[in-house]
């Protein structure tokens, strides 16, 4: 057993800009009806987040969902680096080359000399630190954000919008937020804990 989550994250948010960002999304989600304006006990990770609201049912697909569902939104604001839970990254792509690193064996376990070079800019760009790598193949520095990494495993950012428990988000509301963010690329995160 586990639990579910989607997360949408602005991977061009400023730390500057994310605040407002986040509110302006958040009072769309609330005056629409998708997310509750009161918090409550309703998400895994942080202390409260945003119950579903009246609305929630128009912005997923519950097709294949089997039974009720209810969930909610913890919304980040602050360096984070978002993932998938549970698993290992399988492979990340250079933005510049599209180069990809194998970063799994024949044996579908974690390679460990592949993996190494980006497991330090995993853990020390979450520290605080800002860690460049350089393309494997070209040879061209890549910040952590500019990485594409295989089934969007990571995602590198200063703003989220995780919805625990929530059937799949439908895509025109994913590209509903992306217009509330300025049009920033995001990336949409699931996973399991």
């Amino acid at each position: 057993m586990g639990d579910w989550f989607q997360t949408i994250v602005d991977v061009e948010a400023s730390p500057e800009e994310a605040g407002a960002l986040a509110d302006g999304v958040l009072s769309w989600l609330v005056s629409s009806g998708v997310v509750a304006a009161e918090r409550t006990d309703c998400v895994i990770g942080a202390a409260l987040g945003h119950p579903s609201g009246p609305r929630a049912g128009e912005v997923v697909d519950a097709s294949g969902w089997s039974g009720p569902w209810q969930g909610g939104l913890e919304v980040r604001v602050g360096r984070t680096v978002f993932d998938g839970g549970q698993g290992d990254p399988t492979a990340v792509t250079c933005p510049h080359c599209a180069a990809t690193v194998e970063l799994m064996n024949d044996d579908f376990e974690l390679d460990r000399e592949a993996w190494e070079p980006f497991r330090d800019v995993v853990h020390e760009w979450d520290e605080g630190y800002d860690v460049v790598i350089d393309c494997p193949s070209c040879g061209r520095p890549v910040e952590p954000a500019g990485w594409r990494w295989a089934d969007d495993y990571f995602a590198f950012g200063h703003l989220g919008f995780r919805f625990w428990g929530w059937p799949p988000l439908r895509t025109g509301f994913v590209d509903g937020i992306t217009v509330r963010l300025a049009g920033h690329r995001v990336v949409l995160l699931d996973g399991k804990l």
